[in-house]
C-alpha cells in the first residue's frame, strides 16, 4: 500500500480526499465505478475502503447515498445510521466531502431541491466530481426534471478527459438528458458514442462495456420517435453489457416490453413479463415500481392481468406508514392495490396520502407542493374511474396530464397517464378530451401500432 498524506492524496479526477490511505481510495473509486455502471452492488468495495480507513468519511456516504436511492424503507433507516456515522467523522473530511454529507443529510429528510443547490454548487467549483454528477442525475430524474438533467452534465463534459473511465458514463447522462428534452438526434448519437467510447477503454478482461445511461437514453429516443422495432434491436444488441449482474437490467426489460406494446405485439410482451418482470425476479421497490406501470399499460388494454397484479402486491407489500412519503411511488402502489382488486386498501392508501400532506412539517419537504398539487387529485382520478366515474376521471386525468412532468420519471413513463386518460375517455361522456390527448401523441411521434389502437377506441380515423 502507498501512503500519502490527507492533505494531498487526490483521486483521479485531480479531487483532494480525506484518506491518507490509497487502498481505501482505490475501493472507494472502485464502488464509484460500480455506481455509476450499475454493475451489481459497491457494498463490498465500500466495506473493503472501511476496513482500510475507518476514519475516513467518503465510504459512508457512498453507501448512504446509494441507499437512499433504492428507495426503500429498510435501506432509509440503514441510510440515515450512515449519515449519523458519517457527520461524527466530519472534522477530518475534505470541504468536498463535507458538502456531500450536508446534500445527503437534506435528502434524507425529503428537501431534495436543497440537496441538488449543493450539488449544483459543488459542481462549479469541482465539474469532474463524478459522484456529485451521478446523484443530481438520479435525483433530477427523480423530479422529472429534464432541463437539468441536460445542463448540468452540460456545464460539467468540457473539463474532462474523454479518456477518463468514467467519461462515457458522464457522456450517457448527457444523452439521456437531451432525449428528455426533446432533442433525440444528438441524444442517439451521443449515446452511441458513448458506448463506443467505453468498449475502446475497456480491458481485455471485460466482456462487454457498461454503460447502462447511454444505452437507456438511446432507447428513450427510439422510444419517443415511435421506433419500436430499432428499439428492440437495439436492446438486444446492447444486452451483453446490461443483463449479466446489472441493477439496470429490469428496467431495460421493461422498456423491451414497452416496444412490444407499442407494436401490439401482447404476446411478446406478456413473454416478458413472464421471464424477466414478474414473480421472483421482483427484488425490490423500483422493480415493482416499474411492474406496476406495465400490467396497468396492459390492464387498460383490455389484457386479462389480475394474478399478475394480485402477486405483484403481495411481493411488494407497501408499508402504510410510507403512504405519502413519495407521490412518484404513491401513485404506482395504487395502480397496483387497484390492478389486484383492492379498492378499499387504494383508498385507504390515499387517505393516508391526504393526511401526511396536512401536516405543517411536511411543507418543508420537496415532495410535498408534487402531492398536493398533482399525486393526489391523479391518485383520486384513478379511484374514480374504478367506481364507473369515468367523466370524473377524464377530468382529473387531463388536469394532471398538463403538468405530468412534475411527478417525476421521464416522457416514456408519464405516458402512462396519458393512456389511462384516453382509456377513460373513450367510456366517458367526454370522447374529445380523449380526441385532444391522441391528437397530442400522432404529433409527437409516427403513428404507431399502439397510436392506432387508442384511435380506434375513441372512433377517431388517422391515417
Amino acid at each position: 500500500m502507498t501512503n500519502a498524506s490527507a492533505e494531498t492524496l487526490r483521486d483521479s479526477r485531480g479531487l483532494r480526499l480525506g484518506t491518507s490511505s490509497r487502498t481505501a481510495a482505490d475501493h472507494a473509486d472502485a464502488a464509484l465505478r460500480q455506481m455509476m455502471t450499475f454493475a451489481d452492488t459497491p457494498r463490498l468495495a465500500l466495506q473493503a475502503a472501511r476496513e482500510a480507513d475507518a476514519g475516513w468519511v467518503l465510504p459512508l456516504l457512498l453507501d448512504a447515498g446509494f441507499r437512499l436511492g433504492l428507495n426503500q424503507a429498510d435501506d432509509r433507516e440503514a441510510a440515515r445510521d450512515l449519515i449519523e456515522s458519517a457527520a461524527a467523522l466530519a472534522s477530518r473530511a475534505t470541504a468536498r466531502e463535507r458538502a456531500h454529507l450536508e446534500a445527503l443529510v437534506k435528502l434524507q429528510d425529503g428537501r431534495v431541491s436543497a440537496a441538488l443547490r449543493i450539488w449544483d454548487d459543488l459542481l462549479l467549483l469541482h465539474p469532474r466530481d463524478a459522484l456529485a454528477l451521478h446523484w443530481a442525475h438520479q435525483w433530477d430524474h427523480a423530479r422529472g426534471d429534464s432541463a437539468s438533467m441536460r445542463l448540468r452534465p452540460a456545464r460539467a463534459l468540457p473539463e474532462w478527459d474523454d479518456a477518463d473511465p468514467l467519461f462515457p458514463c458522464v457522456l450517457g447522462l448527457y444523452a439521456f438528458g437531451l432525449a428528455e428534452c426533446h432533442q433525440l438526434g444528438l441524444a442517439e448519437e451521443l449515446g452511441r458514442r458513448a458506448i463506443a467510447l467505453a468498449q475502446e477503454q475497456r480491458a481485455d478482461t471485460d466482456p462487454q462495456a457498461r454503460v447502462p445511461w447511454a444505452v437507456h437514453a438511446v432507447t428513450h429516443a427510439m422510444e419517443m420517435q415511435g421506433r419500436f422495432d430499432d428499439g428492440a434491436i437495439w436492446l438486444r444488441q446492447q444486452q451483453a453489457g446490461w443483463t449479466d449482474g446489472a441493477r439496470f437490467a429490469s428496467h431495460l426489460w421493461w422498456h423491451l416490453a414497452l416496444f412490444r406494446l407499442e407494436a401490439l405485439d401482447v404476446t411478446g410482451a406478456l413473454r416478458l413479463v413472464d421471464t424477466h418482470l414478474s414473480g421472483a425476479a421482483l427484488t425490490h421497490g423500483l422493480q415493482c415500481v416499474d411492474a406496476a406501470a406495465l400490467y396497468w399499460r396492459l390492464r387498460v388494454m383490455d389484457v386479462e392481468v389480475d394474478a399478475l397484479f394480485k402477486d405483484l402486491l403481495q411481493r411488494w407489500s407497501p408499508d402504510p406508514e410510507q403512504a405519502g412519503v413519495h407521490a412518484f411511488t404513491d401513485w404506482h402502489v395504487v395502480l397496483a392495490m387497484l390492478g389486484a382488486g383492492e379498492r378499499a386498501q387504494a383508498e385507504g392508501w390515499v387517505a393516508r396520502c391526504a393526511e401526511r400532506v396536512m401536516r405543517a412539517e411536511e411543507g418543508a419537504r420537496s415532495n410535498h407542493a408534487v402531492a398536493r398539487d398533482l399525486g393526489l387529485p391523479l391518485m383520486r382520478a384513478l379511484l374514480a374511474s374504478e367506481r364507473g366515474e369515468a367523466d370524473a376521471a377524464v377530468r382529473g386525468l387531463y388536469l394532471v396530464h398538463e403538468s405530468a412532468a412534475r411527478l417525476g420519471g421521464s416522457h416514456v413513463r408519464r405516458d402512462l397517464v396519458a393512456q389511462t386518460l384516453m382509456h377513460c375517455a373513450a367510456s366517458s361522456k367526454l370522447p374529445h378530451v380523449g380526441r385532444a390527448v391522441l391528437n397530442e401523441r400522432c404529433l409527437a411521434k409516427p403513428v404507431t401500432p399502439l397510436t392506432r389502437h387508442w384511435a380506434g377506441k375513441l372512433k377517431v380515423a388517422i391515417a
